[in-house]
């Protein structure tokens, strides 16, 4: 899973890029595009590894692409990048520090997360007009039912655009997303808006959206809002764990918002996590929520999916509970389940297949 790290020059979208990423790169990179690898945190991980004592522990990865500032001269250059992307993050300033100025000249969180918005609709609604233009040209030489289909939820997509409202939040039947699979819609991708707080708000993470005013970005089919402090999370960075408890603490803060953002990223894309335990190694895999077994079982390797006969399953609370697999079995908690098993989020799976 990709997701495209945009906003406005000077909000900090950069810094928090190479804290969740951990990677080597200038936080006044420009124009820079940057592509780096966050882990998911786990922690359940943890209590894993407790049991099996594996010799290696491997977290669930996110990445992460950094694709420099919005600036208004470059936008559509810009906007190109984030055709490959699976998600968008947009990186809101809502600090006020006058030593950095807002490129815009003030700060006001919801009109930047609303002009973006309108870039993304605008080269949407471009792209639909001139698929349009065609289509009814090729339709006057010769009546074709796919390309009517086509243009029919085109007119809609276009229509909705014209209301200024993005296509997430336009509901589309899977018969309706077939004709226009392919278009790559920048407005359709699913959008978190990360909000960028100043120091003196480092505790009130929870209350953001309320003290500023920021409902309207709130509740939106495909949205996501999660505060952090930038300058908070660059000095975690920098401190061993204990110390940065600490810190965290002193804010009454239990973990860094960005494993928040991490996790919030996870919850738009509708993932969810299973784990594989055994000596050789405790880890984490991701899923979408409603897979199958034998799909779980195809994200460590197309012939697990392609040969699935089973799939030995426990529920990470009751393994933790019992202190072992044995155990589990004992009291009926550890069972076999078929190809119509749906994973649930926590559980520790072992696959039965045939090469």
């Amino acid at each position: 899973m990709q997701t495209g790290i945009i906003g406005l020059p000077q909000v900090g979208k950069t810094t928090l890029f190479r804290i969740l990423t951990k990677a080597n790169v200038d936080a006044k990179g420009g124009q820079q595009t940057h592509v780096g690898i966050a882990k998911v945190p786990e922690p359940r991980l943890l209590d894993l590894a407790k049991l099996y004592n594996p010799k290696k522990i491997t977290y669930a990865t996110v990445q992460y692409v950094d694709l420099g500032g919005m600036q208004k001269e470059r936008m559509r250059e810009s906007l190109a990048s984030l055709r490959e992307v699976d998600c968008i993050a947009h990186v809101i300033r809502v600090f006020d520090d006058p030593s950095v100025p807002h490129s815009e000249g003030s700060i006001d969180p919801l009109r930047d997360a609303t002009n973006l918005d309108l870039e993304l609709i605008l080269s949407d609604h471009e792209q639909i007009a001139k698929r349009l233009e065609r289509i009814e040209k090729d339709l006057r030489k010769k009546a074709d039912k796919a390309l009517e289909a086509e243009k029919a939820v085109l007119e809609k997509c276009k229509a909705h655009l014209e209301a200024e409202k993005p296509l997430r939040e336009l509901p589309l039947t899977a018969e309706e997303r077939r004709p226009i699979g392919g278009f790559l819609f920048l407005s359709q991708r699913p959008m978190l808006y990360v909000l960028n707080l100043g120091d003196g708000e480092a505790g009130e993470l929870e209350t953001a959206v309320e003290r500023h005013k920021l409902g309207a970005l709130q509740g939106r089919p495909n949205t996501g809002v999660v505060a952090v402090c930038g300058r908070l999370e660059a000095e975690l960075a920098e401190m061993d764990e204990k110390e940065a408890a600490e810190l965290l603490a002193s804010y009454g803060l239990k973990e860094p918002g960005l494993n928040r953002l991490i996790r919030a990223t996870y919850d738009l894309m509708g993932l969810t996590s299973f784990f594989t335990a055994g000596e050789p190694e405790v880890r984490a895999w991701t899923i979408h929520n409603g897979d199958t077994a034998p799909k779980a079982a195809g994200v460590i390797h197309s012939d697990f999916e392609r040969g699935f006969i089973k799939a030995e399953t426990v529920a990470y609370d009751d393994l933790v509970k019992c202190g072992s697999v044995a155990a589990a079995r004992e009291k009926g908690l550890y069972r076999m389940e078929g190809k119509e098993y749906v994973v649930k989020d926590g559980d520790v799976l072992l696959f039965k297949f045939n090469v």
